[in-house]
């Protein structure tokens, strides 16, 4: 374990911990009478992020690296079942820490943000996608960026230009992309709040009269390339950098936290799942930006 992994651990640890003594409603529902947890909840989070981190795609892999390399971090681990019972019932504290930690970093105060979504693969064969606990809600898409279909859900992200979430969802293949950012918009009215005339860049798929007019009614103001048939937009030699910019985001979500290999066979099991890589990435971007690296997206330091 690095010695930066070491730093982002324990600012992490120290932080989950100083909101749930502060905020113990966050906290998930336990009996009042029964075995109190050897691993308290911030350990737990704490313990997910660095094994997102470190590539662990298996519980039992990750809780048998815990044991061998983190135990003086981590000296009293549950089995397999109770840790992975407990995070999903830790939902609600992992998606206040992602906010929490992203409106404490200079990226938060960007005047840009760009939108788009991501394919999350959840099976292949045709007997998963007609027996999987995920049918109904996962469902046959396609992938123009990659020129594929596949069976599963989809990641819609808004962020900045430097990688930091701002808002997400998660939706089944199939669902309308500028729905589901209104939808996201609409459930964050503080977030709009604190970020008054913000732009919005995204693809050509976000159009639409009715679209277009609901942002600007929110002070939102659309950037995205011209359609088939449409006069040139404004920005329009924007878009290819900017363009580069999301995909790269989408490429660190799938080829260093390994966001399409989650593993997850239930709904609550894929949200935890998909929720403790946004907050691994939002933590680097955290930690990146409080010690003044120049990169605030770069996971290289810690992925080993």
């Amino acid at each position: 374990m690095t010695k930066e992994l070491d730093t982002l651990a324990t600012a992490l640890y120290v932080r989950i911990d100083d909101v749930l003594k502060a905020q113990p409603q966050l906290a998930p529902c336990r009996p009042k009478v029964g075995i109190a947890p050897t691993l308290s909840d911030a350990e737990l989070v704490t313990l997910v992020v660095l094994s997102a981190l470190l590539g662990s795609t298996s519980e039992r892999r990750r809780l048998r690296y815990a044991r061998a390399d983190l135990g003086a971090m981590f000296p009293r681990l549950p089995g397999q079942p109770g840790c992975n019972r407990r995070l999903r019932n830790a939902c609600g504290l992992v998606a206040y820490m992602i906010r929490m930690l992203a409106a404490d970093t200079s990226l938060w105060s960007d005047d840009v943000w760009v939108a788009d979504s991501t394919p999350i693969e959840c099976g292949r064969s045709r007997e998963t996608a007609r027996r999987s606990a995920l049918a109904g809600w996962a469902e046959y898409g396609y992938c123009a960026s990659h020129s594929r279909y596949f069976w599963g859900l989809r990641l819609h992200l808004l962020c900045t230009p430097g990688g930091l979430p701002v808002l997400f969802a998660l939706s089944g293949a199939k669902a309308d992309e500028r729905e589901v950012l209104l939808g996201m918009l609409r459930a964050a009215p503080d977030v709009l709040a604190a970020h008054p005339h913000q732009t919005i860049i995204a693809d050509r798929q976000y159009y639409g009269r009715r679209f277009e007019t609901e942002l600007t009614e929110r002070e939102l103001h659309l950037l995205r390339p011209a359609r088939q048939g449409e006069p040139e937009r404004p920005g329009a030699a924007l878009f290819k950098p900017l363009r580069q910019i999301i995909e790269s985001i989408n490429q660190t979500f799938k080829g260093q936290l390994d966001l399409e290999r989650h593993g997850g066979r239930t709904p609550a099991g894929v949200i935890i799942r998909v929720l403790t890589r946004i907050l691994a990435l939002t933590s680097v971007i955290w930690v990146n930006d409080k010690t003044g690296q120049p990169i605030k997206r770069s996971l290289i330091t810690y992925d080993h």
